[in-house]
């Protein structure tokens, strides 16, 4: 893990345990209302964030990424399924 070190950006915690993410930080991170922020401790009082991407967002990541996997045929879920008709063919099943 990388760290950069940011210009100064001091923020207050509230009574209520809550922190006002700087707008400059905020809009560089796309950090929008209702972002999920994952925490932990580093080393002498360091905390780290990470940002959990939205469900959109890994759908998109992961868009495709399971092509290069699959055979030449065009419908996978069809040979899957006669795949299986065959197994249970071989094995007597109905």
């Amino acid at each position: 893990m990388h760290l950069i070190k940011l210009p100064t950006m001091i923020t207050t915690v509230t009574g209520k345990n809550q922190i006002t993410i700087p707008a400059a930080l905020a809009r560089e991170l796309d950090i929008a209302p209702g972002t999920r922020l994952d925490w932990a401790k580093g080393g002498e009082g360091i905390l780290i964030v990470k940002i959990i991407p939205n469900r959109a967002e890994l759908a998109r990541q992961l868009a495709g990424r399971g092509r290069r996997h699959l055979g030449q045929s065009k419908d996978p879920i069809r040979d899957l399924v006669e795949d299986r008709v065959r197994g249970d063919q071989e094995e007597g099943l109905p």
